[in-house]
């Protein structure tokens, strides 16, 4: 018997109390298939939640349900919502009167024997005391909403604050990205007339800057940004709210009236003596008018709670897809700048080899000299050889000029060729990896 456990269960939609005993290692979905033959609310629809707002996992077993601690594992209830529903229609019917304390409800004014009068003023007392419970237990049930929609909200938070930085970073890249496209047309426009040219490249160029220019259509996350802002504004009245709050000081007043009033009864001599119940009647029905008016206002409050989590739970999916467009444009973005570097380079391995090509001609109709720059060299006038045109220019001042020229010729040719080496070394790295 000392490892019997016990749940309770508290239907927010009826305000009944259900409970079961569990079963050894019984499985949280077991419980809730019985608790589907209890209330009618189906498993997919149930949502059973801590009084902290935490929902049930379902990979534990049902005993998390009950929890050990100071108050014992039998004062902890489980709160059940139907997840199909966001308005409640509350408020619901009293708990029902026994029949002596309904005897005097239908008629205060009869007189009855002290003794007697004892008996039903102490189950009276205890009536006005379960009013006041279940509305206590209720509105825990209603915290552990708020506690639950805090959660979720926090998640969105979360999301938000990720799908933003994610769009500012998109953002940056495609200003980055057109900035530089547009420099890279401009100078290979200006290249074209003497430099090397492709249509086939161009047209690639420029589709690009459309497509990046489509890309930004991601980045646009101001719709769903309104809607969350909305809705933080919503939470944070729904916190605000004086229903937010335990409602209950008019029934605990109610509640000390009844018991006094008893006690007063008690210290009354057991005579012959009679009296009637009108005072009690009056907190009875006081107690019942208060419960009423407080729970209309806590199914109110309720119902904006579930509307309120049931909204965040359909923007989340949003800004999931909201999400993935963004990184899949970034990605896009990132692989078009990447072929448009590479392109970049490859011209240049072009133009290196252009340059290197008419290098090696020149040299060989110049003359049989050991290396390019040897053949624009001004021939001594003591060789045999036919004299190169340079050497008829009589000042010594601009024939030097003029070897500076070549020397600064030479310099950059050497340069392309190492540039050219190290592409053709970067390409074959990359063919190997």
């Amino acid at each position: 018997a000392l490892f019997l456990q016990i749940v309770h269960i508290l239907n927010m939609t009826s305000a009944k109390i259900v409970s079961f005993l569990l079963h050894p290692e019984e499985s949280l979905h077991s419980l809730q298939n019985r608790i589907e033959f209890e209330t009618g609310i189906s498993t997919g629809n149930q949502e059973l939640l801590l009084e902290t707002g935490i929902c049930l996992d379902p990979r534990k077993p049902a005993s998390q349900c009950v929890i050990d601690g100071v108050r014992g594992w039998d004062s902890y209830m489980v709160y059940l919502f139907d997840k199909s529903k966001t308005v409640y229609d509350g408020p619901f019917a009293s708990r029902s009167l026994s029949d002596c304390v309904n005897y005097i409800v239908q008629d205060s004014k009869i007189q009855l024997p002290i003794p007697q009068l004892r008996k039903v003023w102490a189950e009276a007392v205890h009536y006005v005391i379960g009013l006041k419970e279940d509305y206590s237990r209720l509105f825990q049930g209603q915290r552990a909403a708020m506690l639950s929609l805090l959660r979720y909200n926090a998640n969105l938070i979360k999301m938000k604050n990720n799908m933003v930085s994610a769009s500012q970073q998109l953002k940056a890249k495609l200003e980055f990205f057109h900035q530089s496209i547009r420099l890279d047309l401009e100078r290979y426009s200006d290249q074209m007339a003497y430099g090397i040219s492709s249509e086939k490249m161009l047209k690639a160029w420029k589709e690009m800057e459309e497509k990046a220019s489509q890309c930004a259509q991601a980045e646009d996350i101001g719709y769903l940004d309104e809607q969350i802002m909305a809705l933080h504004t919503e939470i944070v009245e729904l916190q605000k709210s004086p229903y937010a709050r335990r409602q209950g000081e008019v029934m605990e007043s109610l509640e000390q009236r009844a018991i006094d009033l008893y006690k007063q009864l008690k210290t009354r001599p057991p005579d012959h003596a009679y009296s009637d119940s009108t005072d009690m009647v009056k907190i009875i029905v006081q107690t019942v008018q208060s419960q009423d008016r407080v729970l209309k206002e806590l199914f109110g409050h309720l119902s904006k709670l579930l509307g309120c989590k049931q909204k965040i739970i359909d923007l989340l999916p949003e800004i999931e897809v909201a999400l993935n467009n963004i990184k899949e444009a970034d990605n896009s973005v990132m692989q078009m700048q990447g072929k448009r570097q590479r392109e970049i380079w490859h011209l240049l391995k072009i133009a290196c080899t252009q340059s290197s090509s008419r290098s090696l001609v020149s040299s060989s109709l110049e003359g049989p000299a050991s290396t390019p720059a040897a053949a624009w060299l001004p021939q001594g006038s003591s060789g045999n050889a036919p004299a190169h045109p340079l050497s008829s220019l009589p000042a010594p001042q601009e024939g030097e000029n003029f070897a500076d020229v070549i020397q600064e010729n030479v310099n950059y040719l050497e340069l392309f060729s190492s540039i050219l080496q190290e592409v053709r070394q970067e390409q074959n790295s990359m063919m190997v990896s």
